[in-house]
C-alpha cells in the first residue's frame, strides 16, 4: 500500500520558514544577553571596555577566581542549595496534600477554606505586617525562615488542585474499596499520576526559592544564614568599591589588579544563575504537559 504524501503549497513553506526564522530570533535576542555576561566576565577587563561581541577578548579568569576564593560564596551556595532543596519539597508535599484536600467534597467549609487561601493571591498586607508575623514566630536568624512561609502557596495550590480533579474518580473508588486510605491514595495514585504538574510546580518553587533574598536581607543577619543571591545584591551595590580596594591594595587578592567592577558584578551573576538553570533540562519533559493540563479549568 502506498504512503500518501501531503503536499504543502508554496505560501504555507515561506509561512514555516518565516516563523521559524522570527522564532530563532526570538530565541537569540534571550539568550545573548546571558552570553554577554559571560564572555565579558572571561575577557581581559582592559579589551572587554574596548568592546565585547562574540567572543572573549583574551581569557582572564581573576573575576571568578575572586567570587569562589575571595567572598564567603563557598558557604553562601550551601546554604542556597539546602534551602531550594527543602523548600521546594516541603512546598511540593504541602501545596499537593491541600489542592488534594480539598478536592474532597466531604471537607467541612472546604470551598470556604479554599477561597480564603486563593485570596491572599491578591490582597498583599505589605512588608511590615510581613516582618512582623515572621518576627511573632520567632522566624528570624532561623533556617526555618527560608522554609515555613512557602510551604503553602496558593498559585501551585489552583494548579495541583485543577489537575487531580481530572483524575478519573473511579481510581480512587477502587482504591477504598481494596481498604485504602486518605494518604495511601494520595501517596500510591494521586502523586504518581500527578508527576506533569509536579514538575512544572518544582520548576516555579526552586526558582522562586533560589532567587529570593528579601527574607535573607531582612531577617537573617548572621553570616552562617547568607545565601547566594543576597551576595549577588551586595556584590552589584558594592562592586566598584570592591574593585577600588583590589587595586589599591587593601584588598590581598591575587591577581586583583585585573579585575573590574563590571567583572565582578557578571562574574558574580553568571556563578548565581547557572546552578538554577540546570533544574529545567530534568524537568521539561513534563513542564509543559502539566502548564496546560493543570489550567484548564480554575
Amino acid at each position: 500500500m502506498k504512503k500518501k504524501h501531503i503536499r504543502i503549497s508554496l505560501s504555507e513553506r515561506i509561512m514555516t520558514a518565516v516563523i521559524c526564522i522570527i522564532m530563532l530570533l526570538a530565541v537569540l535576542l534571550c539568550l545573548y544577553p546571558f552570553y554577554y555576561m559571560l564572555i565579558y566576565s572571561l575577557s581581559d577587563p582592559d579589551l572587554a571596555r574596548q568592546g565585547v561581541y562574540l567572543w572573549p577578548r583574551g581569557l582572564n579568569l581573576d573575576a571568578y577566581k575572586w567570587v569562589l576564593e575571595g567572598s564567603d560564596f563557598g558557604h553562601a551556595f550551601l546554604i542556597s542549595v539546602a534551602r531550594t532543596v527543602c523548600g521546594t519539597a516541603l512546598t511540593i508535599f504541602g501545596s499537593s496534600l491541600f489542592a488534594y484536600l480539598v478536592t474532597k467534597q466531604e471537607m467541612l467549609g472546604r470551598k470556604i477554606i479554599y477561597r480564603y487561601v486563593i485570596i491572599t493571591m491578591y490582597l498583599n498586607a505589605g512588608l511590615i505586617p510581613w516582618f512582623i508575623t515572621m518576627k511573632s514566630y520567632h522566624l528570624g536568624n532561623t533556617f526555618w525562615l527560608y522554609i515555613i512561609p512557602g510551604i503553602i502557596n496558593a498559585y501551585y495550590v489552583i494548579l495541583i488542585k485543577t489537575f487531580i480533579e481530572q483524575i478519573p474518580a473511579s481510581l480512587e473508588e477502587s482504591a477504598m474499596i481494596d481498604g485504602a486510605g486518605f494518604f495511601k491514595i494520595y501517596r500510591s495514585i494521586i502523586l504518581p499520576l500527578s508527576k506533569p504538574i509536579i514538575a512544572t510546580i518544582t520548576v516555579y518553587a526552586a526558582v522562586g526559592q533560589w532567587n529570593s533574598w528579601q527574607d535573607n536581607y531582612f531577617l537573617a543577619n548572621v553570616p552562617e544564614l547568607q545565601t547566594v543571591q543576597l551576595i549577588l545584591y551586595n556584590t552589584i551595590n558594592e562592586a566598584q568599591r570592591i574593585a577600588d580596594s583590589m587595586k589599591s591594595g587593601m584588598m590581598n587578592v591575587s591577581g586583583a589588579i585585573s579585575i573590574t567592577s563590571d567583572t565582578i558584578r557578571m562574574a558574580t551573576t553568571v556563578v548565581s544563575v547557572v546552578p538554577i538553570m540546570l533544574v529545567y533540562p530534568f524537568m521539561q519533559r513534563y513542564f509543559v504537559k502539566g502548564v496546560m493540563m493543570g489550567a484548564v479549568k480554575g
